[in-house]
């Protein structure tokens, strides 16, 4: 669909209440087919396949689109041995228009998430959004606005701050919240340091190409679509395939893959779901203003003098993961141990048995609402949502503005604005970079 025909589209679904729609659980209610809530996948590419999208049991898959005809083609096949057969829609906004969709899971790339899940929450679906949940501050904003004022149910796919171990770290995150939310590290700032070093690696191989080549279009697939929100560009492999990445219009590197699962967990455990840092500095070489590169290390600071540490160029590869106000350290759990490590100021190590006494005797955290169904059956907002999504996708995307301004800036948590600093805000919310008809979708 060129732009001329989707916004002819586009002004003729509005004019009908096209994103108004009646979800199908009103219009079937308990009765619904199979008695499940039903879904339907926007994007079919490898993050598609994975277990929390394509086959989950949970709800009803009953179709999917792509901008790339092929890949239409294997995501019906591929739902055949499960589902049987689903319906493949021409483009998203045909299928944000089918009544008959409850839950829509936006599998695009990262440039796609914001305007996607406005579009989805001002249709009625709740929406099931990959990681990152948006590119910007701004972007964050608006979705986080539009989806509360619609009072759709929102999830970010990453799960580590509710289950499984947090990845190189070795344990789950509920015994760390423990520590913290029960004062074991003092009452003053903590300090995290979180890299390699800590079991969490920055994936820096993702990196675009300052000089690559205009290739031709393969057959099948709508390039102009494709970009979407994004500044148009000539078509090369680079840009269209996984390595999508490694420029800035469409994500940022590995910060952009990684961040948000690492960042979510601690923000959890820190107790800062509600405000972001108000201070960001950076180390590093100069970023090329397309190609996404490396850095050194970010520094983002808290209100209360709280420190998170990114760290990448692995000089703090030996740091704990978190030091207390009273010199209290929280290791990963190391080699033959049976859990996290802890060691005092004066270098004493706990032992694994004081540990785990030690978390037993503690109060666990608030129980968290981890059915995502159920949160939209019963309209319980689910445990990673629209809100501290939001606020953790703002800790990485406060970081990626100073490594394109190349120095730090301050932020207001509270106005969500650089403070007295209009070349970061630029960066921070870039509305006026997006083409239309998108951002009008987003922001009109």
């Amino acid at each position: 669909m060129n732009t001329s025909t989707r916004r002819n589209f586009l002004k003729g679904a509005a004019a009908i209440g096209a994103f108004n729609l009646v979800p199908a659980k009103v219009l079937w209610g308990a009765t619904a087919p199979s008695n499940q809530l039903t879904r339907a996948l926007i994007g079919f590419g490898c993050i598609a396949h994975s277990a929390n999208h394509l086959p989950f049991g949970g709800s009803r898959l009953v179709g999917l689109t792509d901008c790339y005809a092929p890949r239409v083609e294997a995501g019906l096949k591929a739902a055949e041995g499960r589902w049987g057969k689903i319906k493949g829609y021409k483009n998203f906004i045909e299928l944000l228009n089918d009544p008959g969709v409850d839950i829509v899971h936006i599998c695009t790339p990262p440039h796609w998430h914001g305007v996607q899940s406005v579009m989805a929450a001002k249709a009625g679906k709740d929406i099931w959004c990959e990681k990152p949940m948006t590119r910007t501050v701004g972007e964050g904003k608006r979705v986080m606005e539009v989806v509360k004022a619609q009072k759709r149910m929102f999830r970010l796919n990453t799960w580590f701050r509710f289950q499984d171990n947090f990845y190189g770290f070795g344990t789950p995150v509920e015994p760390i919240r423990q520590i913290v939310e029960n004062g074991l590290l003092g009452n003053g700032p903590i300090k995290c340091v979180f890299g390699e070093g800590q079991g969490f690696s920055w994936k820096f191989g993702w990196s675009g190409r300052v000089q690559d080549k205009i290739q031709k279009i393969p057959a099948g697939l709508d390039w102009d679509m494709w970009l979407g929100p994004a500044p148009w560009k000539p078509y090369s492999d680079h840009r269209f395939g996984t390595s999508f990445r490694g420029y800035w219009d469409y994500d940022s590197g590995g910060l952009g893959d990684m961040a948000q699962h690492y960042l979510d967990p601690l923000q959890y455990l820190l107790c800062k779901d509600e405000t972001s840092p108000v201070k960001i500095d950076y180390k590093g070489l100069p970023q090329h203003p397309e190609a996404v590169g490396s850095f050194d290390r970010f520094t983002l600071t808290y209100d209360d003098g709280t420190e998170v540490i990114l760290d990448g160029d692995v000089s703090l590869r030996d740091e704990p993961l978190l030091r207390g106000s009273n010199g209290l350290c929280v290791y990963k759990r190391g080699n033959g141990s049976k859990t996290l490590r802890i060691r005092e100021a004066d270098g004493t190590w706990w032992s694994d048995e004081k540990v785990i006494a030690t978390l037993k005797s503690l109060p666990k955290p608030k129980k968290q609402q981890t059915d995502f169904i159920d949160s939209c059956r019963n309209r319980k907002p689910f445990a990673l949502n629209e809100s501290n999504g939001f606020r953790s996708s703002s800790m990485f995307n406060l970081a990626i503005v100073a490594w394109r301004l190349g120095r730090g800036f301050e932020f207001d948590p509270v106005t969500l604005r650089a403070k007295n600093d209009p070349a970061a805000d630029r960066f921070l919310y870039q509305e006026d970079m997006m083409r239309e008809p998108w951002r009008k979708e987003m922001f009109g």
